[in-house]
């Protein structure tokens, strides 16, 4: 079933009509539980890796002794999800409390395995047939493939995320992996995707705010400011404490949540700062937002027409993928060549 994003409650150019300058587009992923295939695009997906190359791992030195098994968190989530669908609402039973206990437990591995290197987790993979804002790859590719460590034990920090990018042409892959190393253990249960197919439709959007000229961002203030008072004013003159808020630029008529390939990045945690290409100077662009959640309470008039009954707190959530503190991971790309080094920030 597609999934349609609906009209915006304004139109943006009508009301400043300088911003249709800056108009772009954006591909929302819209990622819903499904089981895909290794030709497919997906989310947690089985991936189109060849048979005779090695499986991407990371080598960084940190500790990956302990943690809790995969296996135990896709369950967890499959009993949590059946019990909030029983009627009445009770949530689970004593017996699956319980289990949910269990499966909540830490392992640990052997010793080998906890010193040597760590497979990745293949978190997604998309062809640029599906997807109408993806780029081509370097030399012509036309997949890629993402993959991240499910610690965060990376960086100048120690508690960084690691992420790995790879472009492929689809075409050479003649006889794929059909069982791939996993982690026995993780860092975090947000690390692990549920498999997801993708529902790609591409939508109009506009820059975050704060990259606007400087004009037209002090014209959007002022708008949202008035529409902010009138709302207070309408709600001292009313008994209704449940009044709607004022459409706003950020949350309504800008940047879609959500997984999403190209458009604009959202700098709605840190101001905004260049993604400049560590190789060639060049802007980056980005190329793909890892979302935790495809809508929220700011964010619901985004929610797929066929999805405007669903709660977001058991709906909102399909991949099981939880990016830091509830945020959004934006990774940038090279528009000058392809091939060099990713870079990403995490809102």
């Amino acid at each position: 079933m597609p999934r349609t994003t609906p009209p915006r409650p304004l139109d943006v150019e009508a009301l400043f009509p300088e911003s249709a300058a800056h108009r772009g587009t954006t591909t929302r992923l819209h990622p819903r539980p499904g089981r895909p295939g290794a030709a497919d695009s997906s989310v947690g997906g089985p991936l189109l890796w060849p048979a005779d190359e090695p499986w991407p791992v990371c080598t960084e030195p940190h500790g990956h002794a302990r943690g809790r098994r995969p296996a135990d968190i896709h369950r967890q989530r499959q009993i949590l999800a059946s019990a909030w669908l029983r009627e009445p609402d009770s949530g689970p039973t004593g017996e699956e409390r319980r289990l949910l206990e269990r499966l909540r437990q830490e392992h640990r591995v052997e010793e080998a395995v906890a010193h040597g290197p760590l497979p990745l987790i293949g978190l997604a993979q998309l062809y640029r047939g599906d997807v109408p804002d993806l780029p081509s790859g370097p030399d012509g590719c036309d997949l890629l493939q993402v993959f991240w460590c499910p610690f965060d034990a990376h960086g100048p920090t120690g508690h960084g995320m690691l992420l790995d990018l790879r472009w492929r042409r689809s075409w050479e892959v003649t006889e794929a992996r059909t069982s791939p190393p996993r982690p026995q253990v993780v860092g975090f249960e947000g690390y692990v995707p549920e498999p997801c197919v993708l529902h790609p439709e591409r939508v109009v959007t506009y820059p975050f705010a704060g990259l606007l000229p400087e004009a037209l961002r002090d014209r959007i203030d002022a708008w949202e400011e008035a529409l902010e008072e009138a709302l207070e004013e309408e709600a001292g003159q009313s008994a209704d404490d449940d009044a709607a808020a004022p459409v706003g630029y950020q949350y309504d008529l800008s940047i879609p949540p959500g997984w999403r390939v190209g458009g604009f990045a959202s700098w709605h945690v840190t101001d905004p700062f260049p993604m400049d290409c560590r190789t060639c100077a060049a802007p980056m662009r980005l190329l793909l937002t890892v979302d935790s959640s495809e809508w929220d309470g700011g964010s619901d008039s985004w929610k797929p027409l066929e999805e405007q009954d669903l709660p977001a707190h058991r709906y909102a959530g399909p991949t099981g993928i939880t990016v830091g503190r509830w945020g959004e991971l934006n990774v940038f790309a090279c528009p000058e060549e392809p091939g060099h080094p990713h870079r990403w920030s995490i809102q």
